[in-house]
């Protein structure tokens, strides 16, 4: 599914998360009510030599964006040297929602802690989360232990567990 953001083009200046937010969670209500999911964010940005819809094609051949197993993940890291598939924010599809703007903010301010400039985010895949297992981790240098990192319960039918991929277009 396509959401037009035309007020969400280049992140040179903070996007109004809530603003952005709230038109990413009424498309992804309407076509999962109910769910219960996983939703990971992805920036064209971080995959050069891919368009958009190359890496939606690459997402729902292989279930993920990580094609490159040589390429090391912002995060993938942890003191415990767990393995993780993917990073998400685990969520229940219900009227009260609050998704994108949190994965939007994450993106650009995160972005500038890590690469010194925001990022836009372009792909929102969601994940069935009955085929996803969090794993509890602790990122180096940090006290506090996270369940955003999730492994595929099947890994040889990653693919499955995407229930849709939104192509935030320009």
């Amino acid at each position: 599914m396509t959401v037009p953001l035309p007020q969400y083009g280049v992140v040179a200046n903070e996007p109004d998360h809530a603003e952005i937010g709230q038109l990413v969670d009424d498309a992804i209500r309407e076509h999962f009510a109910g769910r219960k999911i996983v939703a990971r964010g992805l920036s064209v940005d971080d995959h050069p030599n891919h368009t958009v819809d190359d890496l939606i094609n690459i997402i729902l051949t292989t279930g993920t964006d990580r094609y490159d197993p040589n390429r090391t993940g912002d995060r993938y890291a942890n003191i415990s040297g767990k393995h993780i598939d993917l990073f998400g924010f685990r969520r229940t599809v219900t009227p009260r929602m609050n998704l994108f703007a949190n994965l939007s903010w994450g993106f650009y301010h995160g972005s500038i802690e890590v690469r010194g400039h925001p990022t836009r985010l372009d792909i929102v895949t969601v994940y069935d989360a009955s085929q996803l297992r969090a794993v509890l981790h602790q990122y180096e240098g940090r006290s506090d232990r996270k369940r955003d990192g999730f492994r595929f319960a099947d890994p040889h039918h990653a693919a499955d567990a995407v229930l849709g991929v939104v192509k935030l277009d320009r």
